[in-house]
């Protein structure tokens, strides 16, 4: 597949060195001297297990690149709107674009702009740009969940998953992916908001009586709204296992 990785931070630089090393028709899009060093020695890749250099085609510049198999959005969730727009070149009649970012929105954001390309779209992994042309993933468990935003089986979402399963990255396809990714975002703005407020992490946190009745009180708030949502959230005892 013809894939382009829009933004080539942690997750996308990340998932998209795993899908060239698996000799899938990688594009990488990035900007300044993190360009610069792709351009001119590849993308270095470094994990847990060692270290390997992949040769890459990379540009800030989508009209260069044309319509692709498929779009990995690795922006902030703050630049996905605006990235919208900016990747039109890249999406044609038959492009899937799968959004990677944490929270409930970048779907709906990117559909806006770009329609039935999208897919829901979320991923896990502890990556980041350790300096130019070079991605850093520390271990933990790498991940990536997409399908449908009405949940139906569709060949491209299943030509997509045999893609990334051939590059032995742990991908699913979640019954429900909206589901799926409020599921994800009850963890991150709860544990994510209390660490930012307490500036401690999640062990203590959730030992301290105060601070894990604040915990409690944020997943119930966000499965709240959820719920309001018409998202078909399990019952407040699920989240329990987590605190």
């Amino acid at each position: 597949m013809r894939i382009a990785i829009f933004g080539t931070g942690g997750a996308g630089g990340y998932f998209g060195a795993q899908l060239a090393l698996a000799n899938e028709n990688v594009v990488f899009i990035a900007r300044g001297d993190h360009l610069r060093a792709m351009k001119a020695s590849g993308l270095r890749l470094e994990t847990p297990t060692g270290e390997i250099k992949i040769p890459t085609e990379a540009t800030d510049n989508p009209a260069e690149i044309g319509n692709v198999d498929a779009v990995l959005v690795g922006v902030k969730a703050w630049q996905v709107a605006d990235a919208a727009i900016a990747m039109r070149p890249l999406v044609g009649p038959d492009t899937v674009v799968i959004p990677l970012q944490n929270g409930v929105e970048a779907a709906t954001e990117l559909a806006a702009v770009l329609g039935s390309s999208t897919l829901g779209g979320m991923c896990g992994t502890l990556s980041f740009i350790a300096g130019p042309g070079h991605i850093r993933s520390v271990g933990g468990q790498n991940f990536i969940k997409f399908g449908e935003l009405d949940n139906k089986p569709s060949e491209r979402v299943e030509r997509l998953r045999q893609c990334f399963a051939r590059a032995k990255v742990s991908v699913e396809v979640p019954p429900n992916i909206v589901k799926a990714l409020w599921d994800k975002f009850l963890m991150v703005t709860s544990f994510g908001g209390v660490g930012s407020i307490t500036r401690a992490p999640i062990g203590i946190t959730r030992s301290i009586p105060e601070t894990r009745r604040l915990l409690e009180q944020c997943l119930q708030e966000a499965l709240a709204v959820a719920k309001a949502r018409g998202v078909p959230m399990a019952d407040t005892r699920r989240y329990d296992e987590v605190l």
